[in-house]
């Protein structure tokens, strides 16, 4: 990645792989890739037993040092005002896949993914679902055959316990952004 590339960098609910997840911003920050952060209304508004909302947004405005953005006024200009190069939608839920492949862009990670693909920006998705071999499996293939969408590889997370779903390895995020930056899916995409 060029130095000082910006992207957008959005959280969806999938609130127990953020601790995954934060890590792999700091890295990027650290490679001088400027952030800026928008959560999902329900990554921005619920406090689980992964974590408060509040402590979670602090998180993300240390790393990235920019405000996050949680409403649709704030993220509608990324697009059309050119903020960004890319977007990365790191966890990425079922929820958030359907809307995405439906262009429904009622919350702000896809009303931001929206504003972004207006003009021609990768949108780069980590997928974490339960439900990623049954009921989001139809948008997961969708996406896949869809221009300017990149999928971090991911796989089936606990295929005992929880077999339909699936998680990105999201040490492999900065290695997609960085394809995707340059038009091209890392491979492979399923992992072992």
């Amino acid at each position: 990645m060029k130095d000082g590339c910006t992207i957008v960098f959005a959280l969806t609910g999938s609130f127990c792989t953020y601790s995954k997840v934060l890590p792999q911003m700091m890295r990027l920050a650290a490679q001088g890739v400027q952030m800026i952060p928008v959560m999902s209304f329900q990554a921005a508004e619920t406090d689980t037993r992964f974590g408060r909302a509040e402590d979670w947004k602090q998180k993300l405005q240390e790393i990235t040092g920019s405000p996050v953005r949680h409403t649709l006024p704030q993220v509608e200009p990324l697009g059309p005002g050119r903020q960004a190069e890319a977007m990365v939608i790191a966890p990425c839920t079922g929820a958030t896949l359907a809307k995405l492949d439906l262009s429904i862009g009622d919350t702000p990670v896809t009303l931001a993914a929206k504003s972004l693909l207006r003009t021609g920006c990768p949108i780069v998705v980590a997928p974490s679902t339960n439900d990623g071999l049954c009921g989001s499996a139809m948008h997961i293939g969708s996406l896949l055959a869809r221009k300017n969408f990149y999928f971090v590889p991911f796989g089936q997370d606990d295929p005992v316990h929880k077999p339909y779903s699936l998680q990105s390895d999201f040490e492999l995020l900065g290695d997609t952004l960085h394809s995707a930056l340059r038009g091209r899916q890392l491979q492979p995409i399923l992992t072992g």
